[in-house]
């Protein structure tokens, strides 16, 4: 296998996607404000009063408190594994973007990069936005929620790369649901996110461990909470590997449906 042709022109990939979302940011600015205070009052007002406080790491905090990052998690999990299957696809299948970019002297490792980076980045604005909005409630411990900012990026290439992945192997975009099915949902009600892991078995509890999103949401409800020690590491580390697993992966898997 090549060795991959990466240089810092797979920022102009990035650009052309930016430039498109300029174009668009008054719609796409809407979701990441509104999304987490309709979760707030949902879950606010109304689950929290049956739930009342939730034990963490050996305190009680409210039921707000506790699902609020792990909105947050969820946010940039969305975010780029959406932007690099669907809309991703669309530039590659439907739109020939990814066939005309081709033709210029970048490399189809700069083009995936750029994607990816792209997904990584429309996680980090939209949790920029919900990450204001929740604090507004008292919901984010400072200055240890400011790291919540750079985990956005690292969480975003982790689910982009995985994203991007899936998006080498589907032959129609109708095929997304598998994914999203198997490995999404999963993860969304079973990584720690409306209710703490020690609820679940044994066995539930060591699977969940192999969900990015529960170290995510780990890491997220810890800045969010200021609970900060070094087992966290242990979760960043996971990530960390997760993106260098994932990330080769699938530059591989579209050089195999790209190249001809």
């Amino acid at each position: 296998m090549a060795s991959p042709r990466i240089s810092k022109r797979f920022v102009r990939v990035w650009q052309r996607n930016l430039t498109v979302y300029q174009k668009m940011w008054k719609i796409l600015f809407l979701p990441p404000l509104l999304e987490p205070l309709f979760y707030l009052l949902a879950f606010g007002v109304g689950l929290a009063v049956m739930v009342g406080g939730v034990y963490y790491r050996g305190s009680e905090v409210s039921y707000v408190s506790f699902i609020a990052p792990a909105l947050i998690a969820i946010n940039i999990m969305y975010n780029a594994f959406f932007e690099n299957t669907y809309a991703s696809f669309v530039r590659m299948y439907f739109q020939k973007t990814f066939d005309a970019m081709m033709a210029t002297p970048l490399s189809l490792e700069e083009i995936i990069t750029g994607e990816i980076m792209w997904g990584a980045t429309k996680s980090v604005i939209a949790t920029a936005i919900m990450l204001a909005v929740v604090s507004l409630f008292g919901l984010v411990k400072y200055p240890e929620g400011l790291l919540i900012i750079p985990l956005a990026f690292l969480g975003g290439v982790a689910f982009g790369a995985i994203g991007m992945f899936f998006t080498s192997i589907v032959k129609t975009i109708e095929m997304f649901n598998l994914p999203i099915f198997l490995f999404v949902t999963p993860m969304f009600l079973f990584s720690g996110t409306f209710f703490p892991l020690e609820n679940l078995p044994l066995w539930a509890q060591k699977l969940a461990l192999a969900f990015p999103l529960t170290h995510l949401v780990k890491l997220t409800r810890s800045f969010s909470l200021g609970l900060i020690d070094s087992a966290l590491l242990w979760s960043c580390a996971y990530l960390l590997l997760f993106c260098l697993i994932w990330f080769p992966l699938a530059i591989s898997g579209m050089r195999h449906r790209l190249i001809k």
